[in-house]
């Protein structure tokens, strides 16, 4: 099969079309024949060496797929060999074949192409883990979503939205700010031009808001904890501005705050069948109704991987970057 493999691991690291034997399913394992696969951080991170792959592991990068069951085991499951399916997987995404968890297969929302399908694994298994696990979210409770324009953005904003909650973000352009207004964010903040901390207390009367979903770091703690609510949980899930800030301590103790973080790759294959059993039961109905929509910035062929995640490093996109593999 045509697979992408890394060449040079680390700063000089660049990505490669190589041939590689087709993986084989092992026990509660299925094939599948890639359509699609989602670019994201982890994969730039592991090419310049900056991110550790989980032992066992392929070595091929991508982490979300959408395509077809062509073998391995569907037993005890609600599949069937020739099966249209996205799925979250442990890597080898970038190929044209590649293995997965059968409990983390889900069928592709009703009226969804395969690249489309292929934007929604990673993202949405990490914003339910962090959002409404981690983050408790819930009730009228509100959410600031940190890089709105991002893929794990987009999502944390529609999913949130349609839920009934009360959405805030931030994002470098105006451009971006409108765009995730129109996702279902009330406001979207220009963290190039405005304090975000700020304009969140100013509009939730000095309350602030419960839960927030960061991917920035130590840039930007200081104005988090700032604009959380009495109770309110910061989630980290990356520092792309930085990994070391300063915590006034006083006010995580006085005001009963929570600031923890999580990443999903290492976890087992139990733990995140429970989010893809939540994802199908809460969040794909929502998707055939039409009120989350994958949001698909470009696409590029499987050969192209390079410029794909060059791409995703300029920080200009909106959304999501996938590779059409068929």
């Amino acid at each position: 099969m045509k697979a992408i493999e890394i060449i040079n691991q680390g700063s000089a690291g660049f990505l490669q079309l190589t041939e590689r034997p087709i993986p084989v399913a092992k026990e509660g394992e299925v094939l599948i024949r890639v359509h699609a696969a989602g670019i994201n951080r982890p994969d730039v991170l592991q090419r310049i060496g900056r991110y550790v792959v989980p032992k066992g592991a392929p070595d091929i990068p991508g982490l979300e797929i959408a395509g077809e069951i062509v073998g391995g085991d569907v037993s005890g499951s609600d599949f069937k060999i020739g099966d249209m399916v996205c799925a979250l997987v442990q890597g080898g995404g970038y190929a044209e074949y590649c293995t997965a968890c059968t409990k983390l297969c889900l069928p592709i929302p009703e009226g969804m192409t395969p690249v489309e399908a292929a934007s929604l694994p990673e993202t949405y298994f990490t914003v339910w883990s962090n959002v409404f696990d981690f983050g408790r979210l819930k009730g009228k409770e509100n959410l600031l979503v940190q890089a709105g324009a991002s893929g794990i953005g987009v999502a944390a904003i529609q999913m949130a939205s349609a839920m009934g909650h009360r959405v805030f973000a931030t994002a470098l352009t105006e451009d971006n700010c409108r765009a995730c207004e129109k996702l279902g964010a009330e406001r979207c903040i220009n963290s190039t031009t405005e304090n975000f901390a700020e304009y969140i207390k100013e509009a939730t009367g000095g309350k602030g808001v419960d839960v927030i979903l960061d991917i920035i770091g130590a840039a930007v703690l200081d104005k988090e904890i700032d604009c959380l609510a009495d109770g309110g949980r910061l989630v980290l899930i990356a520092y792309l501005g930085g990994r070391q800030g300063t915590v006034d301590l006083a006010q995580i103790v006085h005001r009963q705050l929570t600031v923890t973080g999580s990443t999903l790759r290492p976890r087992s294959n139990e733990f995140k069948a429970e989010i893809a059993r939540n994802l199908k039961e809460h969040i794909w109905p929502l998707i055939g109704a039409g009120k989350i929509k994958s949001v698909i910035y470009r696409v590029f062929p499987l050969a192209e991987a390079m410029q794909a995640q060059k791409l995703m490093q300029s920080n200009t996109h909106f959304g999501k970057i996938v590779l059409q593999v068929i």
